[in-house]
């Protein structure tokens, strides 16, 4: 687990390094089955995805807090607010920070989405 006091202000500090400390944030504070993707050198958008699980829209809501005031704390940039995916119960909640592209879904969004398989080229 990457240790989230070690990382300073964004700018300084490399995107993998705090694509790692997001992914340890959600899953201390239990977002499932975390995964980071690494996405360098297959596309030109973005460097990482951060896929988690949440269990319902309260936990949502409260890991989106968490990401928010981590990114406020560390100087990240958000761009734009986040963004919903619209299906029946807002199942997948997108968090633009540029390098790094957060996706909170519910189980059953993520497992009809599979971002990772659609992603099976990337590093783990």
């Amino acid at each position: 687990m990457a240790d989230l006091s070690s990382v300073t202000k964004a700018p300084q500090v490399e995107p993998s390094q705090w694509a790692a400390a997001l992914s340890a944030l959600i899953t201390e504070h239990k977002g499932q089955d975390v995964s980071l993707l690494d996405l360098r050198g297959i596309n030109n958008w973005t460097d990482f995805f951060i896929v988690a699980a949440v269990t319902s829209r309260t936990h949502m809501d409260g890991l989106e807090r968490h990401i928010k005031d981590f990114c406020r704390e560390k100087d990240i940039e958000m761009f734009g607010s986040s963004r919903t995916h619209k299906t029946q119960d807002d199942e997948w909640r997108l968090i633009d920070l540029g390098s790094v592209i957060i996706h909170l879904m519910t189980q059953s969004a993520r497992e009809f989405y599979d971002l990772e398989r659609l992603w099976h080229n990337t590093k783990h």
